[in-house]
């Protein structure tokens, strides 16, 4: 890599806000076009919800059975090695390294090639597979199978999409992904149910056709924000005139991206090994256990809005060396997402219904979901806790705790829910087990970010000048 030269002089307004700017205001500032990007995404899902649950149980169920995967690939196109392009980019912008920041653009695009293959063969070839080792039979695997083919077809469109707004999120521009995303949610809205449904000419795909509207939300939105990147308005420069791909590049964003896909891996596994447990309660459970769960992912986008500026302003202030900053900038974002994800479930779990009458009514399928609500719904502010203190450690280049943080939560939740099962347990006590996890994920993570995790071991209780002291020589 280029040699660093950063002064201020030279910096970008974006850059020297990241740095200098009042950090709640800023955070807020930038989280704001953010969190409407990130809600219009998770609309993106909702909205398949709704018109496939028009279609029955077994499509509702199919889909409760491969959207895990679905949001694993989103999770980590969008979230792990998303964060790692955002925070390389960050860095190098902080540290000055203009040249680098620019060829990682194309960096992050072979990576996004690469992954997006992968996701494509590991699904078609053995998603049915995968689908009844986690409950499916009879129509709602088929179901399953019919809507997993179609998405993960397109998989290179997810990844292509996902990691082009990193890029421009790391430069500390949250609107234009905004713009882009909010649009083609306004596409999706007639699109989804038009290709479900049919009308006139157009056929009933049924469920196939939401994962054809999704795709081709996917493939405009891509062409849209390279358009940007390529652009006179865009910060980075990206050209491919004379371009080499350099190792060092690559390794910057996959020491990140890789690691916290391990915890975008976890994360989902959780969920996974919940349907799958939800599953030997029958296919209503699923149904209800898969719908009811669907806002704690959409909790995901919630806090990535408040943490891809998070990843942004953390990774230019440890590229800058203000790394008081940055642990101050973390612990602001960290209350933000517990106060924002606790007031989320807390509603949940008085009004389950509220939520789960939007997408069926089956009288067994609400009733699960409902016990799961009111059981961890009430938990979910360790969710954002841990959440947006992993997207900081991302902007910090420092994933170990995050990632072992959610290794202890797959645990907790795996082998809870088996034992609750083997010990004559119903769902309530399955579910138990996946409130008791988001709290070991949530408590994990902030007392090793709070013991100096990010400056060396961890000594808790590590007393603020104690920490100070570690962190200046590094």
């Amino acid at each position: 890599m280029s040699k660093p030269t950063p002064t201020n002089s030279t910096m970008d307004a974006r850059t020297r806000l990241l740095l200098e700017a009042p950090i709640g205001r800023t955070l807020l500032r930038l989280a704001a076009p953010n969190i409407v990007v990130m809600v219009a995404q998770a609309a993106v899902g909702l909205i398949e919800t709704y018109f496939v649950g028009k279609l029955g149980t077994d499509a509702l169920a199919g889909m409760a059975l491969v959207f895990p995967v679905v949001m694993l690939m989103q999770m980590t196109s969008a979230g792990a090695m998303g964060g790692g392009i955002a925070s390389s980019i960050a860095r190098a912008l902080g540290a000055g390294r203009r040249d680098d920041a620019d060829a990682l653009v194309l960096h992050a695009m072979v990576i996004a090639l690469g992954f997006g293959v992968v996701f494509s063969v590991a699904l078609l070839l053995g998603g049915r597979w995968l689908y009844a080792q986690m409950g499916g039979s009879g129509a709602s695997l088929e179901a399953a199978v019919t809507y997993s083919y179609w998405v993960f077809a397109g998989a290179i469109l997810v990844w292509l999409f996902n990691s082009l707004a990193a890029v421009i999120r790391g430069t500390g521009n949250m609107t234009v992904p905004a713009k882009v995303t909010v649009v083609g949610v306004i596409a999706l809205v007639p699109l989804s149910p038009l290709l479900i449904f049919g009308w006139g000419p157009i056929p009933a795909l049924g469920i196939a056709g939401g994962a054809i509207a999704l795709l081709l939300y996917y493939f405009i939105g891509t062409l849209a924000l390279a358009a940007y990147l390529w652009s006179d308005r865009s910060l980075l420069k990206p050209s491919l005139n004379n371009m080499k791909l350099r190792w060092p590049l690559f390794r910057d964003i996959l020491r990140i991206g890789l690691l916290g896909s391990i915890s975008t891996v976890a994360t989902n596994l959780s969920i996974g090994v919940a349907t799958s447990l939800a599953g030997g309660f029958g296919t209503a459970a699923i149904a209800g256990y898969g719908t009811a769960s669907r806002l704690e992912y959409l909790l995901v986008p919630l806090v990535f809005g408040l943490g891809a500026p998070l990843v942004a302003m953390v990774g230019t202030c440890m590229g800058a060396g203000q790394h008081e900053r940055a642990l101050r900038a973390t612990w602001i974002g960290a209350v933000m997402a517990f106060g924002l994800t606790a007031s989320i479930g807390l509603a949940a779990a008085v009004f389950p219904r509220a939520w789960l009458s939007l997408f069926g009514s089956d009288p067994a399928m609400i009733e699960a979901g409902t016990v799961y609500l009111r059981t961890v719904g009430p938990l979910y502010g360790f969710f954002g806790l841990g959440l947006v203190l992993y997207f900081a450690s991302q902007g910090a280049g420092r994933l170990f705790w995050p990632v072992l943080g959610n290794l202890a939560r797959l645990v907790v939740a795996a082998v809870g829910g088996w034992l609750a099962i083997r010990w004559g347990g119903g769902l309530a006590q399955v579910f138990v087990a996946q409130g008791l996890a988001l709290v070991v994920y949530g408590v994990m993570i902030a007392a090793a970010i709070a013991g100096g995790a990010w400056f060396g071991r961890v000594g808790w209780p590590c007393r603020t000048g104690t920490l100070l002291r570690r962190i200046r020589p590094v």
